[in-house]
């Protein structure tokens, strides 16, 4: 833990560095700024609001702000929106090509500017460290929906145009403090566009989801979309009169039937019952994340609390082990969040202890062929633990997560899961945490 009091950022990232050379370094840049935020010079900003027009595609707060702020405190990275991700390359670290998923954290010691040739950089206390690529703007933002909505808000695209992203339910029936995650701000985020005046759907129509796909798939001709995450808030009673498996799996099957075979189709939901999960794979998706979340039993009954309520933390494994009978080992892909475990007030207070905790979770899964995933812990300031912990976990538990994680594939002889698109270091387009660019390919 000694390495947290390291007098700079930098200090702190080469020491890891050092201690970690199996580590990619493109993998240690990419948690820092996922864990930590970056700030953006309003050189670095384009002039993109809501609606597609420019140069560059612009952040879509495609579920969570991820943000280390909210809009207001954002000044102008609220108004000109950044964008949806960066990717990073060269500098003196002679990074390889990697995409990172941007959070807004103006107070970061990372700042995107631009020098002044106008070429843009990734700067670290002070000192360029990489060079900074901008996602372009996809033909197909820059149409819209017969209704006038743009295809950003019904059906956007993340990973560097690999993945669309469906938050077909935009807040969650989890609600209160007493339910909802304590990590979690699909609520608030929902809230603070609404205030904000942005078009936010709550329940998207499957039309407009078709809609908005056909648009997709006729501009974008490379086929650089390759798979669709369906995705929302947990439903605990119904939805238009629809439960769970049914509400997301009705967007499953109507996709299917208008695009056999287009994209590869994914579901995140809770841990259902068995006959549930049969009715998503008869629906046609084809991969399933029942995310679990943290390890710990402990940690799992207060931060999860409607989980624990609704369903329970025993259950909810029993289920994700019953969902690989259905879709196959491989095709059942659990997320943790990666870094809750070391939250103040209860989480654990060294990082062998979270570390170990969370490794026993990996075995867990992965014995029984199932390849778990993680999105990197961004401590929003309108959650509960990101109230109490601003600075998020330390950088050295994400670093030697990485190392646990791909000793722990090793061990059980797994690879890279599929829906993620490539693996390796200067490969990777997962953006939301470096697992994809820790692995081999």
């Amino acid at each position: 833990m000694g390495s947290r009091t390291a007098e700079t950022r930098t200090a702190l990232v080469e020491d890891l560095l050092d201690r970690f050379p199996h580590v990619p370094r493109e993998a240690v840049f990419k948690e820092d700024l996922l864990r930590g935020g970056v700030a953006f010079d309003e050189s670095a900003l384009s002039d993109t609001a809501n609606e597609a027009s420019g140069d560059i595609k612009p952040k879509s707060y495609f579920i969570f702000s991820f943000d280390h702020g909210t809009l207001p405190e954002l000044g102008a990275a609220a108004l000109r929106r950044p964008p949806e991700e960066i990717v990073l390359t060269g500098g003196p670290y002679e990074l390889r090509r990697t995409v990172v998923s941007v959070r807004v954290n103006p107070s970061s010691p990372y700042r995107v500017a631009a020098d002044e040739d106008g070429v843009l950089g990734l700067y670290l206390d002070g000192t360029r460290i990489a060079d900074v690529g901008l996602p372009p703007m996809p033909d197909y933002y820059r149409h819209t929906l017969e209704n006038g909505k743009s295809v950003m808000e019904v059906a956007p695209t993340i990973q560097w145009g690999y993945l669309v992203y469906l938050t077909v339910f935009r807040v969650c029936q989890y609600f209160g403090a007493k339910e909802e995650c304590q990590y979690c701000d699909i609520n608030h985020n929902w809230r603070q566009h609404k205030a904000a005046g942005r078009p936010y759907t709550g329940v998207k129509p499957v039309e407009e989801v078709l809609e908005a796909l056909a648009i997709i798939d006729k501009y974008d001709t490379a086929k650089a979309s390759t798979a669709y995450t369906l995705t929302g808030g947990a439903v605990t009673s119904h939805i238009g009169g629809r439960d769970e498996a049914d509400f997301y799996g009705q967007y499953a099957k109507a996709i299917e039937e208008r695009f056999p075979g287009r994209w590869i189709g994914k579901v995140v939901a809770q841990a259902l019952p068995k006959a549930d999960v049969q009715r998503f794979k008869d629906y046609g998706v084809q991969i399933y994340h029942p995310n679990y979340e943290v390890w710990d039993r402990r940690l799992f009954e207060l931060y999860c609390p409607g989980k624990e309520r609704y369903v329970g933390r025993d259950e909810w494994h029993r289920r994700i082990l019953d969902s690989a009978e259905v879709f196959g080992p491989r095709n059942v892909i659990p997320n943790f969040v990666a870094g809750v475990e070391m939250a103040e007030p209860f989480g654990f207070t060294t990082v062998d202890e979270a570390i170990a905790s969370t490794t026993e979770g990996l075995r867990f899964f992965m014995s029984h062929g199932i390849t778990p995933r993680f999105t990197t812990w961004c401590p929003e300031p309108t959650t509960p633990l990101g109230k109490a912990n601003p600075q998020g976990a330390p950088l050295e538990y994400h670093i030697r997560l990485l190392e646990a994680y791909a000793a722990t594939m090793a061990e059980y002889g797994l690879t890279s899961p599929p829906g993620y698109g490539p693996a390796g270091p200067g490969r990777a387009v997962f953006s939301v945490s470096s697992f994809m660019d820790s692995i081999s390919a």
